[in-house]
């Protein structure tokens, strides 16, 4: 039995060699090369040597940004904001590689996207913060704590306002500013931010808003899934409830444990939200309910590039083979 495993194996391997390993037969360990076409914003990060399995634990995965490299790409990413901009461009010019995937890589909102219609039957995977993209990179999301940890140990004592919201990108067309202007005539509101030229640092941001029992967490669009740092890294981190504006309440609960936020639209008006803050903030027992997630979950935020990218090598064996967006503008907008 053993001899006759072997004589097929040596005749199997020669056509192998000739003709590249079939489809679900390719060594398993062999190493996926994403190559980053661009960085975004023009901000780039160190790739030397392995930095995927070096900073994130993920194996055999190759993270380049040389173009040189392209021919030998399993996976080339583009980031949206260059290419609608115009400040770089898709490499139509060169031939592309069989079975080399082309994936669009964006964390902002649709309404922010630009033309996308141009991209249509390019693309085979997306990258975005949306949990039903090929590759979901989120700002942040919950992990189970190792041991449960101390809850009153974990919630801040020092309030001394009742909301805080920090804003820079302050506009009267925005759903946000209505919400604001309305609730601040309920309760007070303490403003940060560059619209009110009271900037905070990085260092001063986080002590700032743990000051605060509530935390505006309103994002600046309402699409599917968008859930910024406002959530994840000012209200969590920070060590107030958010009160949340943005998506449907269901993506919030799809993301976060129950009773760990707010949402505007669990109230009939904004006067009956202005009335539960103030009954939470003067009921300490109810209020503390709001942090118990902390007991069993920790935030993680994602921050870096390099992490996001390297996330493909980890799922790149179950990615379809063949799959690609005729309509890359009607899926982003639905």
């Amino acid at each position: 039995m053993k001899k006759r495993c072997l004589l097929s194996f040596l005749f199997i391997l020669p056509l192998c060699l000739l003709n590249g390993w079939p489809s679900g037969f390719q060594a398993i360990n062999r190493n996926v090369t994403i190559l980053l076409w661009h960085w975004p914003f023009g901000r780039s990060f160190s790739l030397k040597d392995d930095v995927c399995w070096d900073l994130y634990s993920i194996p055999h995965c190759r993270l380049v940004d040389q173009r040189s490299l392209y021919p030998t790409a399993d996976v080339v990413v583009f980031h949206n904001r260059e290419l609608v901009k115009g400040s770089q461009k898709l490499p139509f010019d060169l031939p592309r590689p069989q079975g080399q995937r082309w994936a669009w890589m964006s964390l902002e909102a649709p309404i922010h996207s630009g033309n996308l219609q141009q991209f249509a039957n390019i693309f085979n995977l997306t990258m975005t913060y949306r949990r039903d993209a090929d590759i979901t990179i989120p700002y942040g999301k919950f992990l189970p704590k190792e041991a449960e940890g101390s809850l009153v140990d974990d919630i801040p004592l020092n309030k001394s306002s009742l909301v805080c919201w920090v804003v820079s990108n302050y506009k009267r067309r925005h759903k946000r500013t209505k919400v604001y202007n309305e609730l601040k005539t309920i309760v007070p509101v303490k403003v940060y931010g560059r619209w009110t030229k009271t900037r905070l640092s990085s260092r001063d941001l986080l002590p700032t808003i743990s000051r605060c029992y509530f935390y505006l967490a309103f994002e600046n669009a309402s699409a599917k899934d968008y859930i910024t740092e406002k959530l994840w890294r000012n209200a969590y981190q920070g060590g107030a409830v958010p009160v949340v504006l943005g998506p449907p309440l269901n993506d919030y609960k799809g993301v976060s444990p129950p009773n760990s936020f707010i949402h505007v639209d669990e109230f009939a008006s904004l006067k009956d939200l202005g009335k539960y803050l103030q009954q939470l903030m003067e009921d300490k027992k109810l209020y503390s309910e709001y942090f118990k997630w902390k007991q069993k979950w920790r935030v993680k935020l994602y921050t870096d590039w390099r992490e996001r990218l390297c996330k493909i090598c980890s799922q790149y064996r179950s990615l379809p083979p063949q799959k690609v967006y005729s309509d890359l503008e009607a899926w982003v907008n639905n």
